[in-house]
């Protein structure tokens, strides 16, 4: 202790105040950064939550004891170790965690059906009813949110007075949803209400993009329907011809476009045709009649109008019979109906453009040599793209195959998995981020240590500053070479003790020295003048 109280005294109170605050800098430097590496990778768990999911997660995180960060003014990003991010979401999807559509029908298995009335009940199926629909859209592909908002009108005593339902449905997209999807959201949702039909439907995206219109009429969505048609034969027209081409000329070097031209008249025709050739026997009517006729040319009298008088007496009579048969037949005539309607949407014309690469060929210096096709492999793939589309002349269809050189050379698709190497030449965003927080950790350790730390150890272990003072000798000429510089006492003991020892053997050195010089001054002066000469 006193050795120890001795090298405290000496140090002085401003060396130890130095040294504190240098252990101090260097403890809460060291520690920033020890706490910065050892924490752990962060990721998203969850983004885009609301407050009452947010809320929910971090509450169950909290239980757990789980480190997490939130991001955002109310949460709606919760970050969680790196590592965890698999467990924790299957965790908290079994707990129901993050809903994000609101309830389903779960909340009749909260509530008490005796005590509700009539109209809560109602609006509980309706949020039910909106919330089982949210969560079936967001089941779709592309579909990150989806909130629905149906409207349900009251019953009237009156079928004519009856309105009909409708709904809205507000989507958050990853993408962009294909025709074929918007029609499957809007009959999946007509299903699913009693009375909606799917052109009551209106659909729009997060951006305020209308992509179904519930308000229009039938005309109107039969126009939509009509484009979705051009659109969807020219998509299947077009995979049709690069899955035939590619097959051909290799994957990635044809080019196709396809453009259709449809009718969208509708035209209804009537016609009637009778062949008088063909006859059938509908009926037949037949008719006979006879007639018999006599004429009495006697004269009247008394006697003949007597009762029991003959009156054939005296009289002269004719007959006079007569027949005829009538007979009608009815044929009926072969009749043909014929009422014909065509819808619009008929394909009018189709033009198809097909530009294919050429072929490439190592050349001397090994690098890929452009090769033009022949005329005649050119034409063999325009006869089957013509056989592909159905191609009709009569009809005004084109169809154009040209080789041109591409721009690039095609690259050939690797589906390998990456090495070790590769992984480290190609490494991730969140990998880079993080070697270059570990290296300005680095670098910012390296310049205190440097800029900080080594001076301040310096000056507290080196000794001040003293005067000099001159080793008396004789007063003679050669005092002045004699003459040296001591270093005073420095801060130990065993540092005086050395300057002591290193003067004195400096001294006799140079005692020796003069002492040669006094003995031989002719030779000492010849090799000064050796030395001069050399320099």
């Amino acid at each position: 202790m006193k050795s120890v109280l001795e090298l405290v005294t000496k140090l002085g109170p401003a060396r130890l105040a130095a040294m504190g605050a240098v252990t101090l800098t260097l403890l809460g430097f060291f520690a920033f950064v020890i706490l910065r590496v050892s924490k752990p990778d962060m990721g998203v768990l969850f983004a885009d939550l609301s407050m009452q999911d947010s809320g929910a997660v971090i509450r169950d995180l909290d239980a757990r004891g789980i480190k997490y960060e939130t991001r955002g003014d109310a949460g709606q990003t919760i970050l969680a170790p790196r590592g965890d991010l698999a467990r924790l979401r299957m965790d908290l999807a079994g707990k129901g965690l993050p809903s994000a559509a609101g309830v389903g029908y779960e909340i009749f298995d909260k509530g008490d059906a005796f005590s509700s009335t009539n109209f809560v009940q109602n609006v509980n199926h309706l949020r039910a009813l909106e919330g089982e629909l949210s969560r079936s859209i967001r089941a779709i592909g592309r579909v990150q949110a989806a909130r629905v908002h149906l409207v349900m009108p009251e019953r009237r005593l009156f079928e004519r007075d009856r309105e009909a339902p409708s709904a809205a449905i507000v989507l958050k997209l990853m993408g962009d949803l294909d025709p074929s999807q918007v029609r499957a959201i809007r009959h999946l949702t007509a299903s699913a209400v009693e009375g909606l039909k799917p052109e009551r439907v209106s659909i729009v995206d997060e951006r305020g993009r209308l992509l179904a219109d519930g308000a229009r009429g039938q005309d109107a969505q039969g126009a939509v329907g009509i484009e979705e048609k051009q659109t969807g034969l020219e998509r299947r027209l077009r995979t049709q011809i690069e899955e035939i081409v590619a097959g051909i000329v290799g994957v990635g070097r044809a080019r196709v476009q396809v453009s259709a031209e449809l009718d969208l008249n509708r035209i209804e025709s009537r016609s009637e045709t009778f062949d008088p050739e063909s006859r059938v026997v509908r009926s037949t009517q037949t008719r006979s009649e006879n007639a018999l006729t006599t004429g009495n040319e006697g004269a009247v009298t008394v006697g003949n109008e007597l009762p029991g008088a003959d009156k054939s007496a005296g009289a002269k009579t004719d007959k006079d019979s007569s027949s005829k048969n009538e007979e009608t037949t009815n044929y009926e005539i072969s009749r043909v109906t014929k009422t014909e309607v065509v819808e619009g949407g008929r394909v009018k014309r189709l033009s198809v453009a097909v530009a294919v690469d050429g072929s490439y060929a190592p050349g001397p210096d090994g690098k890929p040599v452009y090769q033009a096709r022949p005329a005649a492999e050119v034409d063999r793939i325009a006869t089957l793209v013509r056989t592909a589309i159905g191609f009709d002349k009569a009809r005004g269809d084109q169809v154009e195959v040209l080789n041109l050189r591409f721009a690039e050379t095609p690259a050939v698709p690797e589906f390998s998995e990456p090495s070790l190497v590769q992984s480290f030449l190609t490494p991730s965003k969140d990998e880079i981020l993080r070697v270059v927080e570990l290296a300005v950790l680095a670098l910012l350790t390296l310049i205190v240590l440097l800029a900080v730390v080594r001076p301040l150890v310096r000056r507290v272990l080196t000794a001040d500053p003293v005067p000099v003072a001159l080793v008396a000798g004789p007063a003679t000429a050669g005092d002045a070479v004699d003459a040296m510089l001591v270093p005073r006492e420095n801060t130990t003991a065993k540092l005086v003790d050395f300057a002591q020892l290193n003067g004195k053997v400096q001294a006799e050195t140079v005692q020796r020295v003069v002492d040669m010089v006094r003995a031989s001054p002719t030779e000492t002066v010849e090799v000064l003048r050796n030395w001069i000469h050399d320099n």
